[in-house]
């Protein structure tokens, strides 16, 4: 039985909870869809993949920054309403032009950049309401179960849209997707726990308040340090996911359906790697889990690009189970601790820096993953975004993290000091304020 102090007990973060796992199915079904869509119907080249890719992602570089300013003015849960409603009427227009004859690969692209400035609204003002909901205290208790969320939305997601694509067509599939941003907006919408106002907006001009945010960022030798892990980890895994689809049906010959059943397999690991995230906080430590497991997992994404038709193919999803549980470990501790020490009225803005960082390398790696996928091929594609992914935890790896065992777990007093500092600041053993998830 959870304890009683347990989120389990939260009725808002349940909703939030609900919300977020329904949400995170239909963006796993699109993750599969939309690439098999354009791959399969609309016969793309591995260039445009990569365009598409890219913009998936690309509004986290284009409006990434000032994205962050807006949410800090805002209450965060009506943005975050707005956002999953307008994704779902952007995807609707898919189905809608496939209906009617007029899809195109351009449509496609443009949906998927409008999609992405929602998710960009979403994702940074979902990261900054978590504090103030649970208090900072079960941050890495929530944090464990939103990912695991993710993580099992990563295991049906794939399966469902492959599935759903051989049965009714990719075009109709999409309609999953918007789906589950509807249902994640309903959820929302019953949350009553009281949000704290903004604080006024006193007149400070944008470029100033990200300034702010990035100063906040870039002034904190672990944060650097993680901002600059995840963002060429991402950038290589980009890489990879743009040309992924490819691979798995034009390398491996394998069907619409059978793509669906190697990712959903695969993702199986960040499901065991979020049941597991707190145990590996607590017996390593969270610093440790920072780097430690990255630099025993993620180099086993190697064994992806050795997949040949046939047997083999296990040895791929080998691979992107290990890795896939690596990312999730670190990023529940790596979340955590960023939310942990960051000041309420930075949240937003501090959120948005690392996500402009992190996931601008994203539109990158797709238009790098096409540009190399049309003169190199496929599969040499894979092994360059793999082999990149294997060394992507050095920053972490050559960082103080290496000399910690736990992290700060709350906002630093005003002060010049850095509060990635090695000093000690907490006690040894899992903290006090952060008491472990129920398994």
């Amino acid at each position: 039985m959870p304890r009683r102090d347990s989120l389990w007990y939260h009725p808002g973060f349940r909703l939030l909870w609900a919300g977020d796992t329904v949400s995170q199915a239909g963006t796993f079904v699109g993750i599969t869809v939309l690439p098999l869509l354009a791959a399969t119907v609309l016969s793309a080249t591995p260039g445009e993949m990569g365009l598409l890719t890219a913009a998936e992602n690309a509004a986290f570089l284009l409006i990434g920054l000032p994205a962050g300013v807006w949410v800090d003015r805002m209450k965060r849960r009506p943005l975050m309403l707005r956002a999953d409603f307008a994704r779902a009427a952007l995807l609707l227009t898919i189905p809608l032009a496939w209906w009617t004859g007029w899809l195109t690969l351009t449509q496609l692209v443009v949906v998927a950049l409008l999609v992405s400035v929602g998710t960009v609204f979403f994702d940074v003002a979902y990261q900054s309401y978590l504090p103030p909901l649970v208090g900072r205290e079960h941050l890495v208790e929530g944090n464990a179960k939103l990912q695991a969320s993710q993580s099992v939305a990563q295991v049906v997601g794939p399966g469902l849209g492959g599935g759903l694509t051989q049965l009714f067509g990719a075009a109709n599939a999409v309609l999953a997707t918007g789906a589950g941003y509807v249902a994640s907006g309903l959820f929302l919408l019953r949350i009553r726990t009281p949000e704290p106002e903004p604080e006024p907006h006193d007149g400070t001009p944008l470029r100033t308040q990200i300034a702010e945010g990035l100063q906040f960022v870039f002034g904190n030798r672990a944060l650097r340090a993680i901002v600059l892990c995840t963002a060429s980890g991402n950038f290589a895994g980009t890489i990879v996911i743009s040309m992924q689809v490819l691979f798995l049906t034009r390398d491996l010959g394998l069907s619409p359906s059978g793509v669906g059943l190697v990712l959903a397999v695969a993702s199986g690991g960040g499901i065991l790697g979020a049941l597991t995230a707190g145990f590996w906080t607590r017996v390593i430590g969270q610093a440790r889990a920072i780097w430690l497991v990255p630099m025993t997992t993620w180099p086993l994404q190697l064994l992806l690009p050795l997949s040949q038709p046939g047997w083999s193919v296990a040895l791929g999803v080998l691979g992107m189970v290990a890795s896939g549980y690596g990312i999730v470990v670190y990023n529940v501790a790596q979340v955590s601790y960023r939310q942990a020490i960051c000041p309420d009225r930075l949240m937003g803005r501090m959120n948005a820096t690392v996500r402009f960082v992190v996931w601008g390398t994203m539109p990158l790696g797709g238009l790098a993953g096409g540009a190399l996928g049309e003169l190199i091929g496929v599969r040499s594609t894979v092994w360059t975004g793999c082999a990149l992914m294997a060394v992507t935890m050095l920053p972490v790896l050559l960082s103080p993290l290496r000399r910690m065992r736990d992290l700060p777990v709350s906002p630093p007093a005003p002060t010049t000091a850095d509060p990635a500092d090695p000093a000690p600041r907490t006690p040894p053993g899992p903290s006090a304020s952060t008491p472990p998830a129920p398994r």
